[in-house]
């Protein structure tokens, strides 16, 4: 198939190479833009206006979730948080490829979720071209503030990421990681 016989949307979505300045893959954004500010600017009492909101953007919202704002997103719709989860201020979801984050997960602040990537070669790249990779988040997962987790990582379930970390690779099930690269210092 031809780059002219599928759309960039379609391409983005299905995780292949696009090109982002796309007037469809604009409208998403431009979408989520709108939600996200609406979330971000809202009486901060208003909890139950903001999970309205968070549900009409996400692509699934758990019942008992909490995003205190800001938030900040691509598309929305390719995130799912589940039940009783809980992100504090600052969250990023780059979300161009599918987030998933499982239930009692707690987010401390600042946190990156970031599927977005790039060619290495300097052609690609300077003619636009980008794609992502999908990034899972498992149940009872504690991220600490300021950790960046990077496109087509899993986190297992029970583990604990440390400030500041930057997890570049999956890390198993119940383990502590840190640091930069994070790697794992201790099972649970």
């Amino acid at each position: 198939m031809t780059v002219s016989e599928k759309s960039m949307r379609a391409r983005m979505l299905a995780g292949e190479l696009y090109i982002a300045d796309d007037p469809e893959i604009a409208r998403d954004l431009a979408r989520a833009q709108r939600l996200s500010h609406e979330i971000n600017t809202i009486d901060p009492t208003d909890h139950a206006r903001r999970r309205e909101l968070l549900g009409e953007l996400l692509g699934g919202f758990g019942e008992g979730s909490e995003i205190r704002p800001p938030l900040h997103c691509d598309y929305g719709y390719q995130t799912t948080i589940g039940a009783r989860s809980f992100a504090n201020f600052g969250l990023v979801i780059l979300d161009v490829a599918k987030v998933t984050v499982g239930d009692d997960v707690q987010i401390g602040p600042n946190v990156q979720l970031l599927t977005a990537t790039h060619p290495l070669e300097p052609g690609p790249r300077r003619d636009k071209w980008e794609s992502a990779q999908p990034i899972v988040i498992g149940d009872n997962v504690w991220l600490g503030g300021g950790v960046i987790v990077c496109p087509g990582v899993t986190i297992g379930e029970n583990t604990v990421v440390g400030a500041g970390s930057v997890v570049v690779r999956d890390l198993p099930a119940n383990v502590v990681a840190v640091g930069s690269p994070a790697r794992v210092i201790r099972d649970l």
